[in-house]
């Protein structure tokens, strides 16, 4: 969900109005609410200083980040703990060109995060730092309590804070990100001991003491910002490559002047390493450097050279050889440059390794080697998450073409036409088809819907295909085979009870919850045998609680020729009954599942008023193939939004 402003305004104001820019924005409660709050509040920045406002000058640096952070962390504080829809505003006073940022919420019994106990060295939290960062960050602030609502502000005045403002680039870099030292207070500062031994600035052994606490200087506006975007920009990423290549450009050339990523190969074993020093199985993803020009030369450098070997339960960044035969141009004070290597683990598994590195350096500063560290926890939860969704992935579209045919059959006479969209592409759909021979002159025809999605859908389709293929060939008629179909559903439901009961007494008998055990496994279906002969086709077709099929005739009439019976796998002994038609030249026959009659546009569906007999009423002389097309082009035109279940749909024509 993306949100939409209620209301937005920018205009200049006359001279003493209270303010001349203004936005105001209604955001859902979800996680989505902080990004979005974010990218809004800074459009609207950019835009008054583009329109040089009164007091807008300033807006586009120290005063617009502050802004940035406040707004994003008060909405995180809303959505956390009012759960409900959050307003943002966001003026700027013409007098004093001070921005003042508001966020209300609908709960005003639940007080916003303040000075609760600090979050231990060892485990500091993402968000939620709340009122201790507004008060740090503003001039002034306060909460108003309105009936129904609660609204928590802070003015931010127009030049900002001065002191502490310069912020001192390190020898032959850019500048990083701005006063990184006026939020150390959002740091937990080392114990003493460590403070001491890494102060010095050495890489060795003294230097990795200091890991249990943080430098507090980089975890300042500019960092904190930064890194909730890059947690945006990362989030919902499903390509591992994607991944790495947004990396890179996060990373540079604010933070470095080049940086490389490696990945752990899944099936190298010993979690991605050999029993040498150097990473086995891993493959150079992705290399990026300030200098286009720079890319391929350092490329093929860094492949020569993979990172050493690491503790992956120690992430931190350990020395990397600098690349003098790719990056032979000095840097300030005649050194080459420094280079750091980040292990990239995610659940205790190494992923990869992250470099980074920039010239005319003899060492990273502290805010930069922790910002990266930081970001490559996040790159690393990204890789694994695009690895896991990968492999459900693949399982499920093996699974799903194990549950398909690879291809439907052709029948002398007749012409057909498919069309099947499952909802959800990443996992196995609730609805099946198949068109095979049964032997002996004989083709059958099948369009199911198993209740529910995914796994429970998967088994249910993994028994019915095979057996009505089965039974088909051993020449059972149609009535027959829903019979034993009926009952092999049935049966396989009470099997699946009984060792879910003994799994229940196994584990103590505990009480069952929704939810638990098995669940019950009801499936629709359209089943239908077709025998050619001179001059037409014979039609013996039941309908199991499934969608009746309607016949066109040449002259545009159409009628169904089924009637509705019982769901499979509801009632023990039910008898189901065919019936038989024929198809002559022209005639057509449309099978299809509930997500074509049940499509939904408000409170309507398709097939209201007769609707999907009146779409193929108008596909009158038309081949099986347009027709099919035709059909699938109107249900997704019935709706504004994208279908919300599977379709399938089978024509079939005599010719």
């Amino acid at each position: 969900m993306r949100a939409i402003p209620t209301q937005r305004e920018t205009a200049s104001c006359a001279p003493g109005a209270p303010e001349c820019a203004r936005v105001d924005a209604t955001l859902p409660g979800s996680s989505l609410a902080p990004g979005a709050a974010r990218a809004m509040l800074r459009k609207a920045l950019t835009e008054w200083a583009q329109l040089a406002l009164p007091g807008a000058e300033h807006l586009t640096g120290r005063v617009g980040d502050d802004a940035t952070l406040i707004a994003s962390e008060l909405v995180t504080n809303a959505v956390v703990h009012a759960g409900t829809e959050v307003r943002l505003r966001c003026g700027l006073e013409a007098a004093t060109g001070a921005l003042v940022v508001e966020v209300a919420d609908l709960h005003p019994s639940r007080a916003p995060l303040g000075d609760e106990a600090e979050t231990p060295a060892h485990d500091i939290a993402e968000y939620g730092r709340g009122l201790r960062l507004v008060a740090a960050l503003s001039e002034a602030w306060g909460i108003t309590y309105r009936p129904g609502s609660k609204t928590v502000w802070a003015r931010l005045a127009a030049g900002g804070y001065t002191a502490g403002d310069a912020s001192e680039a390190y020898p032959g870099g850019r500048t990083p990100a701005r006063d990184l030292g006026a939020a150390r207070f959002l740091a937990q500062e080392p114990p003493a001991p460590a403070r001491d031994a890494w102060r010095g600035g050495s890489y060795g052994d003294d230097w990795l003491a200091r890991r249990p606490g943080r430098d507090g200087t980089w975890l300042g506006r500019g960092a904190l910002s930064f890194l909730a975007e890059a947690s945006d920009l990362l989030a919902g990423q499903l390509d591992e490559d994607l991944v790495t290549a947004l990396t890179g450009q996060l990373i540079v050339p604010r933070l470095a002047d080049w940086c490389a990523v490696w990945l752990e190969d899944e099936t190298g074993g010993h979690g991605g390493w050999d029993d040498g020093d150097r990473a086995g199985g891993s493959r150079l993803a992705r290399v990026w450097h300030a200098g286009e020009d720079r890319i391929e030369e350092l490329t093929r450098s860094l492949e020569r050279n993979p990172p050493r070997r690491t503790d992956p339960l120690h992430p931190g960044p350990a020395p990397y050889p600098w690349p003098e035969e790719a990056l032979d141009t000095p840097g300030a004070g005649g050194s080459p440059g420094t280079s750091l290597a980040y292990r990239l683990v995610a659940g205790g598994r190494p992923l990869g390794t992250l470099v980074i590195g920039r010239g005319g350096i003899d060492r990273f500063p502290d805010e930069i080697t922790g910002l990266v560290e930081d970001l490559g926890r996040r790159v690393a939860l990204a890789i694994g998450a695009a690895r896991q969704y990968s492999r459900q992935a693949t399982i499920s579209a093996v699974l799903q073409r194990g549950l398909l045919p690879g291809a439907v059959a052709e029948i002398p006479g007749v012409r057909s036409a498919l069309v099947y969209e499952p909802c959800d592409k990443g996992g196995p759909s609730g609805d099946f088809y198949d068109l095979f021979p049964a032997g002996q002159g004989r083709w059958c025809f099948a369009v199911g819907d198993v209740q529910g999605k995914g796994p429970e859908a998967a088994v249910v389709i993994g028994l019915a295909r095979p057996w009505l293929r089965l039974l088909a060939r051993e020449g059972y008629h149609v009535a027959d085979v829903l019979d034993r179909l009926n009952q092999l559903l049935l049966d396989d439901a009470t099997e699946a009870a009984d060792a879910a009961a003994r799994a229940l007494v196994a584990a103590g008998a505990r009480p069952s919850a929704p939810g638990d055990g098995p669940q019950t496994r009801f499936l629709s279906l359209l089943y239908g045998e077709l025998v050619p002969f001179d001059g037409g086709v014979r039609c013996t077709l039941a309908s199991a609680g499934h969608p009746l099929p309607l016949l066109l005739a040449p002259d545009g009439t159409v009628r169904t020729v089924a009637q509705p019976q019982t769901l499979l796998g509801v009632v023990e002994d039910t008898a189901y009954a065919g019936e038989t038609f024929e198809m002559y030249s022209g005639d057509t026959l449309l099978c299809v599942t509930d997500g074509v009659t049940e499509r939904r546009s408000g409170s309507r569906q398709f097939d209201d008023g007769d609707g999907l007999a009146a779409a193929l009423a108008g596909c009158a002389g038309m081949d099986a193939e347009p027709i099919a097309e035709r059909i699938t082009q109107l249900v997704h035109e019935f709706g504004a939004r994208p279908p919300a279940d599977d379709l399938a749909l089978l024509v079939l024509q005599a010719e």
